[in-house]
């Protein structure tokens, strides 16, 4: 006998604990009592700083930039992805938007002065964590990252700074290209630079960069829409 098939759909709020240590670094000048408001930078580290010590979050990029001395005008949040976690998961996007809850409920923050950059495995979180929020930041820089080109329109209003090596044999420099062309295809502000003759750490050059500073927290919010 046969029976024809039913088309039926589930639905259910599903609720799941986070954990997510970070580094946390606060500018000289930083004064709770004062009304003045801070930009904050989300840094994502790559695959190989993952797990439960935390002094590996400062092996490259501005939190280790804080580590030599070095003071930001901005506030620093460095999370510690765990061993075998992955930042581009859609859960850990949900885990980073938490943690960035967090931290603006507690600490000065200017919303509308909110970055997000990340190196290789950090890059594709980067582009993950603002495509599935893409309200949230006023620019991101991805570098040596890559992620889902089908996705990438919704940040055609955020300003993008996206980094590679030209002879990445890591993340090959077509992950990268390919974001950077699927978002210029639907209008996106984009710049792109790859560095000739480099292969995968095109961030240590990326991160020491005055420029590339200057161009982040130039960069607001607009929440005109």
């Amino acid at each position: 006998m046969h029976h024809a098939q039913q088309e039926h759909t589930f639905e259910k709020q599903i609720i799941f604990p986070v954990t997510l240590h970070y580094l946390l670094y606060l500018p000289k000048e930083y004064d709770p009592q004062q009304t003045r408001r801070w930009p904050l930078v989300l840094f994502l580290h790559g695959a190989g700083e993952r797990g439960q010590n935390l002094h590996l979050v400062a092996h490259h990029g501005p939190p280790k930039l804080v580590e030599e001395g070095h003071d930001f005008p901005f506030i620093l949040v460095s999370p510690q992805c765990p061993a075998k976690g992955w930042w581009a998961s859609k859960s850990t996007a949900h885990a980073l938007a938490a943690l960035l809850d967090d931290i603006e409920h507690n600490y000065a923050v200017d919303p509308d002065r909110v970055y997000v950059t990340g190196l290789s495995m950090g890059g594709y979180g980067t582009w993950s964590l603002a495509t599935s929020f893409p309200r949230r930041f006023a620019a991101i820089a991805p570098i040596c990252g890559g992620g889902n080109t089908a996705d990438v329109c919704v940040l055609r209003s955020v300003p993008v700074w996206a980094f590679h090596g030209a002879e990445d044999h890591v993340v090959p420099l077509r992950e990268g290209q390919g974001m950077v062309d699927a978002l210029r295809h639907c209008g996106g502000d984009v710049r792109f630079t790859v560095y000739p003759g480099v292969e995968h750490d095109s961030w240590t050059q990326t991160y020491n960069n005055p420029e590339f500073y200057n161009w982040l927290l130039a960069q607001r919010r607009d929440t005109a829409e």
